[in-house]
């Protein structure tokens, strides 16, 4: 993967209002985005993790951002978890609270899911929420 090459992510809105977590962790990790933050660190050695965001995007208002952190910010959420190290903007914290991210391969696509507690609303083709 490229410096400039995309990660993508998919939201997907839980029904129910319990936490999917049960730790102390802002976001969890599955087993399987924990393998695929730890092989996309193991192809840049300069990466210290994965930064999440959200910004202004799309027809419901906030889209989550994906990039290779090289560094940690000052402010930002640090969640470890069997050896995968994911780095949360402080813009993007309330936001995640709660959520676990999964790692889904089909045979046309792959990408991050958040199942995000927090979700009002989704747009119909998974990119956007609101909160």
């Amino acid at each position: 993967m490229s410096a400039k090459q995309a990660m993508t992510a998919a939201v997907r809105a839980v029904s129910t209002t319990k936490s999917i977590i049960s730790n102390r962790a802002a976001v969890s990790l599955t087993p399987a985005a924990v393998n695929r933050i730890k092989l996309l660190m193991n192809d840049r050695p300069d990466v210290i993790g994965l930064r999440v965001g959200v910004k202004q995007r799309g027809c419901n208002g906030l889209a989550y951002t994906l990039d290779f952190a090289t560094s940690k910010q000052k402010f930002d959420e640090e969640v470890v978890q069997d050896g995968a190290r994911l780095l949360i903007d402080r813009k993007a914290q309330l936001t995640l609270l709660g959520t676990q991210m999964d790692f889904v391969e089909s045979k046309l696509s792959s990408e991050f899911i958040f199942n995000n507690p927090n979700i009002k609303g989704t747009c119909g083709c998974g990119e956007s929420f609101t909160i």
